[in-house]
């Protein structure tokens, strides 16, 4: 492999999760640029319409992360100092984070070795009278194990905040992703589904949640900036409580209002670079395998959002470590991911929260093997040809 070129160039580099984005997006930017609007606004309204009536509820709140929206879910609770949240050690450091923001203590449950998700069987054990909440992460796409975790927290009097990063095409049992708990947090950073470069969306089960929500993202103010400068009149606000900017601005949402309308049409092409993924990989030769993501579809309606294409480097199976394995495919000119290095590997939460790594082995061992590959609905055949082409070569299967 060492005397032959590299799939790609350095010039013509495949950036993992380069967006989709089409003519209508640039002339909204335009348009919203031109129309001196470019904060929170008009076209941040509508996109939170738009989304609210695709996931079947009254109303959403855009903000500018999902970070930020798992936060203020969590501040929206009013948890004291010693009140715990359950969630996974799989998974990005801001779910986490959130929780140590609005005053929690997080608490790991492992995960599923099959799926990614966390284990409701180990949640039950992690469940305490100090537990206010749970917090699953649809990993991937793949929902969690909804009903087990629902009846848990009817159970024990919790509340459920769904992290829907991944999820936001995700339906379980007919339900879709983000409606099932009490919060629905989403993601549309630019690695996303569906992007608005950073932003994110929040919808809550009780409307007197989601409007204390709206008004902590704008710095606890109860008027918004179109409320106060628009063409009705000016507007006084109170501040009424010590909120957060967290807020969308136009600019993002004038992305989100055409990325909306072709989630399902990006969803169906990121089916068929799954595919296209498994049918080449299936049949590669002993000793250079890859651990292949679980089945999508395992439950009746119910819908993987096929966010992350993530394979299992082991090196006794595939004749290559994991870290090798990134550096030989960006060296192809392919960029990869890691989703993720278990929470408790990183330095911070060992001396925060005394985790240790071997102390959750199913996260810990999946943490040092998982490699994302592209699977964004920007990909062309010859893009999914040279991904593969790539992993063939890193693996000496051809």
């Amino acid at each position: 492999m060492s005397d032959t070129p590299p799939v790609r160039s350095k010039e013509n580099f495949l950036v993992f999760g380069s967006p989709a984005l089409e003519q209508a997006e640039i002339d909204e930017v335009v348009a919203c640029l031109t129309s001196r609007w470019i904060g929170t606004g008009p076209r941040t309204a509508r996109f939170e319409r738009d989304f609210a009536a695709y996931k079947g509820v009254e109303s959403a709140v855009a903000l500018h992360s999902c970070t930020a929206a798992l936060h203020l879910a969590l501040v929206a609770l009013n948890l004291q100092p010693g009140d715990e949240v359950i969630t996974t050690p799989l998974t990005f450091c801001a779910t986490v984070n959130a929780i140590l923001h609005a005053g929690g203590t997080p608490v790991l449950a492992d995960v599923d070795p099959l799926t990614m998700n966390i284990d409701p069987a180990l949640v039950r054990e992690k469940i305490t009278p100090r537990t206010r909440a749970l917090l699953p992460v649809h990993f991937a796409g793949r929902p969690c194990d909804m009903d087990a975790l629902l009846a848990m927290a009817a159970e024990h009097g919790l509340a459920v905040i769904e992290d829907c990063a991944h999820a936001i095409e995700t339906t379980y049992h007919g339900k879709k992703a983000g409606t099932l708990g009490d919060f629905g947090c989403f993601s549309f950073y630019v690695t996303k589904n569906i992007i608005t470069g950073e932003g994110g969306m929040v919808i809550a089960r009780r409307p007197e949640d989601l409007a204390r929500i709206k008004v902590l993202g704008l710095h606890g103010m109860s008027a918004d900036a179109w409320k106060r400068f628009g063409d009705e009149g000016y507007k006084h606000y109170l501040v009424v409580e010590a909120g957060f900017k967290y807020n969308m601005m136009d600019l993002q949402a004038a992305l989100g209002i055409h990325q909306l309308p072709r989630v399902d049409a990006y969803h169906a092409r990121r089916v068929q670079v799954w595919a296209a993924y498994d049918k080449a990989f299936a049949g590669l030769p002993e000793g250079r395998r890859l651990g292949l993501p679980a089945p999508p579809e395992l439950d009746p309606d119910t819908l993987h959002a096929r966010h992350l294409y993530s394979v299992l480097v082991d090196e006794a199976a595939s004749g290559i470590g994991r870290d090798a394995f990134l550096t030989a495919m960006t060296r192809q000119g392919i960029g990869v991911g890691v989703h993720y290095m278990s929470l408790p590997e990183h330095p911070y939460y060992q001396e925060r929260l005394g985790w240790r790594p071997e102390d959750f082995p199913q996260a810990m061992r999946l943490g040092r093997q998982t490699v994302s590959l592209p699977i964004s609905a920007r990909l062309t055949d010859a893009d999914v040809n040279d991904v593969i082409t790539a992993v063939r070569r890193v693996l000496g299967a051809e």
